[in-house]
């Protein structure tokens, strides 16, 4: 993981009903600069009516009230408001999560080269570069439709650059929300300083306005839900808020290219996890209550999600905490593993999984392009990387960065399944499009939307073992594998 100033005084002029939740209390006291932020789990079906004074008897304030599903946004500079918080027989757990984030899982390294153009038969000016969009038959499903601008997608991630020109057509100001603070509040310019949601972004929903790329759902309109802070650690109270927010704005599918909680496996025996990872789960199925179809990528750790071994990704914030440490199916990923949560692993160009891809038996659903620079540079993805939309102000690495020849706006490669989820995410907003239906409808007739692809041969995949030294293995068959889930989305069949 957008340029006029008419867009930007629309953001400016948002009111307070239509960026603060509807359903979340905020506080705006002052923090000192020791404060800890915690999640407050209170338990199933208590009221959380009386929770501003229990939280400032115990000396902190209420950031977010999420009274729906029983969860508490605090900070607290007291040492002991955990402990004191958590003598209410009405509070099921309490977790600071200051220091406990995680982050963008960084892309595979590899394929530095940069990538020519090729003569472009269908799209923008740098549709050329775009073999993503080719190899799942986005140029035929445009003919028959860039989707509906009624369907809204909620891109949870780094933030959005909706000044960008292939951004701005379809950006929703009224929809979009930073959550970064655990409350909703405007998404401002600027939001997006690491750049991966941006890149997601464009991949679902960059406009087909002549220049740059175009998205898998060039019709559709696109809300930034920032979702972590700009480093892109994803704290659990900004998930929270995240969902929540997508829940009461209207969003009718969510992009999640990334993990959730303060491990990549969150082991529900320690209280501190369970706590966080209940909550997250709880927002989670709020917003699927309300009609919220949430995709999520796979991971970039080459590791079987249904039998995981190990885990040396955690707890990723500060850097330099993570350890190594031996974990089995009571430790799950967030939000890939919530149920009715659909989870995409990544090909490159010769539709094969990529050497980083995650994957599971029970975790993968549908697979999509998310590039490979090393097994899978062919002649249409000479560097087999993903090519989409990136903010100016935001660093790619130069060999990686395009510039669009008539509005200079700028483009990043990438690869990782963080570019395969949009591309899935794309293609429900294409079905949505053309027939409405439920989340789990949905989800059904996109895995339709697929060509399915049978296990490779697993001896290419040698060099790239499991952590532990495990090598990947797929599982299951042509009609529904570990590899590949359903098969390759296939945006024609989606419309047709």
């Amino acid at each position: 993981m957008k340029h006029s100033r008419r867009r930007l005084s629309a953001v400016l002029g948002l009111t307070a009903a239509l960026v603060v939740a509807p359903t979340a209390t905020t506080s705006m006291a002052a923090t000192g600069a020791t404060d800890s932020t915690y999640v407050v789990l209170y338990r199933q079906g208590a009221s959380t009516a009386d929770a501003g004074q229990a939280i400032a008897a115990a000396g902190g304030t209420v950031v977010a009230n999420y009274a729906e599903i029983g969860v508490i946004v605090a900070r607290s500079a007291n040492s002991g408001f955990a402990n004191t918080v958590k003598k209410s027989s009405e509070v099921d757990g309490v977790s600071a999560t200051s220091g406990l984030g995680t982050r963008v899982a960084p892309a595979a390294e590899g394929g530095s080269a940069e990538a020519e153009a090729v003569q472009a038969t269908w799209g923008d000016t740098l549709s050329g570069r775009q073999w993503d969009m080719v190899q799942i038959n986005v140029p035929q499903a445009h003919a028959v439709t860039g989707g509906s601008d009624s369907v809204v997608v909620g891109n949870l991630d780094t933030g959005l650059d909706f000044t960008h020109p292939d951004i701005a057509p379809n950006y929703d100001a009224t929809r979009s929300a930073d959550c970064s603070s655990g409350a909703a509040t405007p998404l401002a310019v600027g939001n997006d300083a690491h750049g991966h949601g941006t890149h997601t972004g464009g991949t679902i929903a960059a406009a087909a306005n002549g220049s740059g790329i175009v998205g898998v759902a060039p019709n559709v309109k696109l809300a930034g839900i920032k979702s972590s802070n700009d480093d892109g650690y994803f704290f659990p109270e900004m998930v929270v808020c995240s969902f929540m927010w997508a829940a009461k704005a209207g969003i009718n599918v969510t992009n999640n290219s990334y993990y959730a909680d303060p491990w990549l496996f969150n082991c529900k025996n320690d209280a501190e996890q369970r706590a966080i990872w209940e909550a997250e789960r709880r927002a989670i199925r709020y917003a699927q209550s309300k009609g919220v179809l949430v995709i999520a990528s796979q991971g970039n750790d080459r590791s079987d999600r249904t039998h995981p071994a190990f885990d040396d990704s955690s707890p990723d914030y500060p850097p330099g905490n993570e350890e190594e440490r031996r974990i089995t199916n009571a430790c799950s990923v967030v939000p890939l593993e919530v149920p009715g949560v659909v989870g995409v692993t990544a090909t490159g160009n010769l539709r094969l999984k990529s050497f980083y891809s995650s994957y599971g038996i029970s975790t993968a659903e549908v697979t999509a392009p998310g590039g490979d620079s090393i097994l899978q540079r062919t002649d249409a993805a000479p560097n087999g990387l993903v090519l989409s939309t990136w903010p100016a102000t935001a660093s790619c690495n130069p060999v990686r960065t395009v510039f669009d020849p008539g509005t200079g706006a700028k483009y990043c490669y990438a690869q990782g399944t963080s570019m395969a989820g949009p591309h899935a995410v794309g293609v429900a907003a294409l079905l949505m499009s053309v027939q409405s239906g439920t989340p789990g409808q949905v989800a059904a007739r996109l895995q339709q939307a697929t060509n399915p692809l049978s296990c490779p041969d697993t001896s290419i995949y040698a060099p790239f073992p499991q952590l532990g030294g495990a090598p990947q293995t797929c599982q299951g068959g042509p009609a529904h594998n570990s590899f590949y889930g359903a098969g390759e989305v296939d945006a024609l069949k989606a419309v047709s």
